[in-house]
């Protein structure tokens, strides 16, 4: 059990039944009163974010979450195909709507975790970098080469992503997917 002032920021938690992650904590006292706890916190399920204040007397259970291993198929409409790495046959469907960020920054194939609670998949965890490569980039303009110039170029799963200049079609680039932005030039496959 979490006391008020356990719970911070990045602490999972259990409230209602239901998982979520603090976002925001600020512990703070009013004059004469008892300290409470203000927090912000994020439903692990639907991604909402609600504010929640706990004070001194509350406890909570802290939410235990499991990650394994699972692979990405194919998208067909808003069903996400995933299976067990190592059996095909293993086969379940996700909302597009749980998965559909994290979608930009894989690729077929690709092994990634899934974040289970309670038995159910409530969400999926990719690398901070990914590497993919570039399928269509148009060519740098002569005399458009300042620095910071940058171009749209299409990655081999489909995404967008604006790159510097020197970058060609057939290289490889770094992805930072928190920020969804390039990171640097990747190797050659």
């Amino acid at each position: 059990m979490l006391d008020y002032n356990e719970i911070t920021q990045r602490t999972l938690l259990v409230l209602d039944g239901e998982p979520y992650e603090c976002v925001e904590a600020q512990v703070s006292r009013k004059s004469q009163g008892k300290p409470s706890n203000q927090t912000k916190l994020k439903h692990l399920k639907t991604g909402k974010v609600v504010a929640h204040t706990f004070h001194v007397s509350a406890k909570t259970e802290e939410a235990i979450v499991e990650r394994r291993d699972i692979k990405y198929l194919y998208q067909k409409g808003t069903e996400v195909w995933f299976c067990a790495p190592n059996d095909p046959k293993d086969r379940f469907t996700l909302p597009l709507a749980l998965v559909e960020r994290e979608l930009n920054f894989i690729k077929q194939n690709d092994v990634i975790q899934g974040i289970y609670f309670d038995e159910e998949i409530i969400g999926v965890k990719i690398p901070l970098k990914v590497e993919l490569e570039v399928t269509e980039a148009a060519d740098a303009v002569k005399g458009n080469t300042s620095s910071g110039a940058t171009k749209r170029v299409t990655l081999e799963n489909g995404y967008e992503l604006m790159v510097p200049l020197f970058i060609k079609q057939g290289d490889f680039v770094i992805v930072n997917t928190d920020k969804a932005e390039y990171s640097e030039r990747g190797g050659k496959g």
